[in-house]
């Protein structure tokens, strides 16, 4: 008989392996001082763009003053318990209805946390009868929910309309069988990629196959949209999508979740949905909080209006030095290089040493091998001067990778991890 822990000395995990060398630099840093476009790292003041702090609302003065007053007020246990039980408030319910009209939808259900909750989510919806299709490149909170169904389950390739018509028919074919239902499974706005899902679509396939439709719309909400209602509302297919789900960690700038959808489906998932039934009450401080925030998102036109200026100049800037950043029509803006992991951690280290530019870098295992994503998030507190001087360090940086330079230089004599 072995020992559980003996596969931890000798499979660390696809990442893991990486730990004694990535650790503290590029993976794991540590950022500190007020959350904004600069910020300090190893000492050194750097300008940031690893924030998913989209509107600035992280340190807005109202969104601050909102937030002690509440803790203040009210403190951070309250209210005591799982809302089933001894943790329901009208505050609670009051932001739950604002969401759900700010999203166009006619209910809506908090949650503590995106991650669980969107898990538990696709958990109480399927049956083992009922089948899932989703989307290539989900995040890895709705492959993990699909892992828990106990049914069948069909991918399709990224926003490929075909491919997901070819999964479908399989879907179809298994629920007649079963008598089940189908439910389809995407993103409103791809974390890395920066593009849009396909909503479009995606709702027009819905009468031939008659599937419910499931958006995670984390990048989305706060950002997409007329009334920055997410990204059906930004193509006009909001109505189509049935079950909607955004989070408070991106430009809400806090912590908790939601989903919003019609008023049975929510009933249901209010005594279904372990992760929420078995966990305490989102406390009252992020509840305030979240309902300043919304107040904001809906009355600041300048919010979105900065926002966008800034995403425009950046991605168009980017784009007429030559550099590559893929299929992106949001604020996620990919730069996408070629190189080994070897060199991207000097490309990394050239940014962050003697350009002061913060950004997070992606390598395999977590895309193909060969490629190197340096992803930037603009936010309504970044200036035209930000833009401008990273967009000079990034054209420079990637002239020297092409070249390749940081298979010949070193940069810090030493000091740079060796994969």
């Amino acid at each position: 008989m072995g020992d559980i822990f003996d596969k931890i000395l000798k499979n660390p995990g696809p990442l893991g392996q990486y730990a004694k060398m990535a650790h503290g630099y590029f993976a794991f840093p540590k950022l500190t001082g007020e959350i904004g476009p600069r910020m300090f790292f190893n000492g050194r003041e750097v300008l940031v763009w690893s924030l998913n702090n989209y509107l600035g609302l992280a340190n807005h003065p109202e969104v601050r003053k909102a937030d002690a007053d509440a803790a203040a007020q009210y403190g951070l246990a309250y209210p005591m318990g799982a809302r089933m039980m001894t943790g329901e408030s009208d505050l609670h319910e009051q932001l739950e209805q604002e969401l759900a009209a700010f999203v166009d939808k006619p209910a809506g259900m908090l949650m503590n946390y995106g991650y669980q909750g969107i898990m538990s989510v696709v958990d109480a919806l399927l049956g083992r009868h009922d089948v899932v299709v989703y989307d290539a490149e989900s995040h890895a909170c709705l492959v993990d929910g699909v892992r828990l169904h106990a049914g069948k389950r069909f991918v399709y390739k990224h926003n490929d309309m075909e491919s997901l018509e070819k999964q479908l028919e399989h879907a179809r074919n298994v629920t007649q069988q079963t008598g089940g239902g189908i439910l389809v499974i995407t993103e409103g706005v791809f974390g890395m990629s920066g593009a849009q899902g396909n909503l479009k679509g995606i709702a027009a396939l819905k009468d031939k196959y008659n599937f419910r439709l499931l958006v995670d719309d984390a990048h989305g909400v706060g950002t997409m949209g007329p009334r920055l209602g997410g990204t059906g509302q930004e193509q006009g297919v909001q109505d189509k999508i049935d079950v909607y789900f955004g989070t408070f960690a991106k430009s809400f700038a806090s912590i908790g979740a939601f989903i919003a959808a019609t008023p049975e489906v929510i009933q249901f998932l209010k005594y279904n949905t372990r992760s929420q039934i078995f966990a305490k009450s989102l406390p009252m401080p992020l509840v305030v909080g979240a309902l300043k925030r919304l107040e904001l998102m809906r009355t600041r036109p300048e919010l979105k209006d900065n926002l966008w200026k800034i995403v425009h100049a950046l991605q168009t800037g980017l784009r007429d030095v030559g550099l590559n950043i893929g299929k992106t029509n949001s604020p996620v803006t990919p730069v996408v290089l070629t190189g080994s992991p070897q060199e991207a951690t000097h490309v990394v280290f050239d940014i962050r040493e003697k350009r002061n530019i913060f950004c997070s870098a992606v390598v395999y295992p977590v895309i193909p091998k060969g490629t190197i994503i340096l992803r930037l998030i603009p936010t309504a507190v970044h200036s035209l001067d930000d833009v401008q001087y990273t967009i000079q360090a990034f054209a420079e940086v990637a002239d020297k990778l092409k070249n390749g330079l940081y298979n010949k230089e070193d940069f810090a004599a030493g000091v740079v991890p060796k994969f």
